[in-house]
């Protein structure tokens, strides 16, 4: 099973045969440079729209949940029952350890 390449790794493309020492392979060279780079640079601006596109998401989510929490809040006090604060809900800080046991056939 080949492993996966480091994500945080942009390694740069490489040919195979070498070019002999020339200022058309230095043009070459310098043209490939450039397109990377503007390819990366697509590369961030896409992924700035998408973080921004996040983002808001996630102020709608929240707008929802709070007006939710608010309905619910009203729904209480309209059949009489109190109202209590809907529980927290907290991530756990720590993990169950557990025993592992392996078997071997």
């Amino acid at each position: 099973m080949p492993r996966s390449q480091h994500r945080g790794i942009i390694r740069p493309k490489i040919s195979t045969m070498p070019r002999q020492k020339s200022e058309a392979a230095a043009f070459l060279d310098i043209y490939k440079l450039v397109v990377e780079k503007k390819r990366l640079q697509q590369e961030l601006e896409s992924l700035d729209q998408r973080r921004q596109q996040i983002c808001d998401r996630i102020t709608v989510l929240d707008r929802h949940v709070a007006h939710m929490e608010n309905s619910v809040d009203q729904m209480r006090a309209a059949e009489g029952n109190p109202v209590q604060p809907p529980p927290v809900v907290l991530p756990p800080d720590h993990v169950d350890t557990f025993d592992m046991l392996f078997l071997d056939y």
